[in-house]
């Protein structure tokens, strides 16, 4: 993992613990998936108002734009942000770390890293340039 990896990979396991909260932005508050790509790759103001489950594909692909990430090619790597669709009308977002995964796990109530691959399709994988 290069440094600039690493800090990224940092960052997310600084979530870890955090209780789930839909729409929350900070550790103290709670997170949800969204807010914690826009801590990790610093995003000032993250998308607000959507659902849980419902939003829209466009909507999610315009906001990892605006946060300054870009499209991967290759297999994905530590500090990469993932989307994955873990059902039918329901996206999600994850950092890849070295062991596996962050992400704000809504079942479990909290951010959490999991180990291995995600369970769910992956939709594509951007990172900082």
């Amino acid at each position: 993992m290069n440094p600039a990896e690493a800090r990224i990979v940092a960052s997310a396991r600084g979530c870890v613990g955090a209780r789930f909260r839909l729409h929350g932005r900070s550790v103290e508050a709670g997170l949800d998936c969204i807010g914690v790509a826009a801590l990790v790759y610093g995003v000032a103001e993250p998308p607000a108002g959507y659902a849980l489950r419902g939003g829209r594909l466009a909507d999610l692909l315009d906001g990892i734009a605006a946060a300054g990430l870009r499209p991967a090619d290759g297999e994905a790597r530590p500090g990469d942000l993932l989307l994955l669709r873990p059902g039918l009308f329901q996206f999600h977002l994850a950092i890849l770390t070295d062991r596996g995964f962050v992400h704000a796990d809504a079942g479990l109530r909290r951010v959490t890293e999991a180990p291995g691959a995600p369970p769910w399709p992956q939709l594509g994988h951007w990172r900082k340039p």
